[in-house]
């Protein structure tokens, strides 16, 4: 198994728990030394993706800093499948919609490409899933962040400033009481309020990992926008208008 492979595991592995000993990890991974193990979870510290404790590591779960799209693309994937056809699903023939940067809304393409629609987008990572579709695609311009997979800044905010969608699908980095929805980036921030101006429906599609997480810029509060989602929580609940993914 080579070294990315092992950490995206690792990263797998404390998804799903808050707290794992350095012990559990090494038999998550099977057959791999816990001196390789510990060299792993110490380059994962070093990103700023888990916290090293005595004894093992927790998966940071509030940042400034957003987890690089790669490592998110092998995380809560069944969440995110059920998530993005549940999306899918809503939209019809003849619609214009915006599909955001993030995995969830990418992972919507492939549900979509029997569909008569328009996609206007700024996720870089879409054009691989629409390989055949007939869907026509719009791809905004921007400065790329290569982190997020996202196109972002004054270009991208000024263009879709000037576009009206029927539905839009956004991501996020987390939701909470305090913060409502947020993210890392404040151009990130900008660029899905302006969306949201100009769309008939708009939806977060958001998985259950992300509750209670905290970054730095606030897009919307919790009433704001309809989410979809595939577990219900308490706090889902204050949000309102939801729908869980089956």
């Amino acid at each position: 198994m080579i070294p990315y492979e092992r950490r995206m595991q690792l990263l797998q592995a404390l998804e799903e728990n808050d707290f794992m000993s350095t012990e559990q990890l090494v038999h998550a991974l099977e057959g791999v030394s816990e001196s390789t193990v510990r060299r792993d979870l110490k380059v994962l510290s070093d990103e700023g993706q888990i916290l090293l404790m005595r004894g093992g590591a927790s998966r940071v779960r509030g940042s400034s800093q957003d987890t690089p799209v790669d490592s998110k693309l092998i995380l809560n994937t069944e969440a995110k499948e059920r998530i993005a056809k549940c999306a899918a699903d809503l939209v019809q023939d003849g619609e214009v919609i915006y599909i955001d940067a993030g995995t969830t809304p990418l992972k919507m393409a492939r549900y979509l490409c029997d569909k008569r629609i328009t996609i206007v987008t700024t996720n870089v990572l879409i054009f691989q899933e629409l390989a055949g579709a007939k869907a026509e695609c719009i791809i905004i311009g921007g400065s790329v962040n290569v982190n997020m997979g996202s196109v972002m800044g004054d270009l991208t905010v000024s263009t879709l400033e000037n576009m009206f969608f029927d539905r839009a699908f956004l991501g996020i980095t987390g939701f909470s009481t305090k913060a409502g929805f947020s993210t890392p980036d404040f151009k990130e921030s900008r660029k899905k309020q302006v969306v949201k101006q100009n769309s008939r429906h708009t939806y977060i599609l958001v998985d259950s990992s992300k509750v209670g997480v905290t970054t730095m810029c606030k897009v919307f509060k919790l009433d704001e926008v309809e989410v979809i989602t595939e577990k219900e929580t308490e706090l889902l609940k204050e949000c309102g208008n939801y729908l869980i993914a089956r």
